[in-house]
């Protein structure tokens, strides 16, 4: 067996290196992924709502941040040389690459300098401008843009990149089996607080349970999320090396 799984493979069980983590997630009283596979979700007429919302939202969102979005933009550009707009490569759903769009708040060329793709606590790279962005999620405003497109919505597991994919397991992948989204039942359990092992655990139970309901539920948790501004500034590392198999 492959060292690292294929993104479309979701068959074949290899062994569970988050028992564990799940055991004592569930016993401090948080909902978590279930311990056997995920099924793909059906599509229902649920399905055609969220698409219609998705598409009403992020265009009356584009319209009506128009103006606002392009002086960022501009303020960006003037604090610090380079593109305000900053594009990575993500992997959406069934492993489809697309690029997520930001108002960037690090130094141009942050990928290569310090962390890398992860993000610290005072992380130097980010500019006074970019935590305001940050601490305030405006930063994410493009991906409308993406959710317009189709490739993301509204509410969903946050998209990663390639590299952090290639090192999920059997379970983790599962959380692909949706569209990413900009915000999503692990951003509401403590946003960037909490390790990539929780909230991958977390989006695995949002595949689990996914409804409009909820849906509903995560975006008013997503206002008082956003208005509290914590948790921002500490990513950690991306992602931990795989069990040996």
């Amino acid at each position: 067996m492959s060292a690292v799984p294929r993104t479309h493979d979701l068959t074949g069980r290899g062994p569970d290196a988050h028992a564990d983590l799940r055991a004592r997630m569930r016993a401090s009283g948080r909902a978590v992924g279930p311990d056997g596979p995920l099924r793909r979700p059906r599509r229902t007429p649920a399905d055609l709502v969220r698409r219609a919302f998705d598409v009403v939202v992020s265009g009356l969102a584009l319209v009506v941040l128009a103006v606002p979005l392009a002086l960022v933009l501009l303020v960006v550009r003037l604090e610090s040389p380079g593109s305000p707009i900053f594009r990575q490569r993500r992997v959406g759903r069934d492993g489809r690459e697309f690029d997520v769009l930001k108002v960037r708040t690090m130094v141009q060329g942050a990928e290569t300098m310090g962390a890398g793709l992860a993000i610290v606590q005072g992380d130097s790279r980010i500019t006074r401008l970019g935590r305001l962005l940050r601490r305030t999620s405006v930063d994410e405003l493009p991906q409308f843009v993406n959710v317009l497109r189709g490739e993301m919505a509204i509410v969903g597991p946050r998209p990663t990149v390639p590299v952090q994919v290639e090192r999920y397991d059997e379970r983790q992948v599962e959380r692909l089996l949706v569209r990413p989204g900009l915000t999503g039942w692990a951003q509401v359990q403590g946003r960037t607080t909490l390790s990539w092992p929780e909230r991958i655990e977390f989006d695995r139970w949002y595949v689990a349970h996914r409804t409009l309901r909820l849906d509903a539920r995560i975006l008013v948790m997503t206002v008082r999320v956003v208005l509290g501004g914590a948790g921002v500034e500490r990513d950690g590392a991306a992602w931990g090396e795989p069990p040996a198999r």
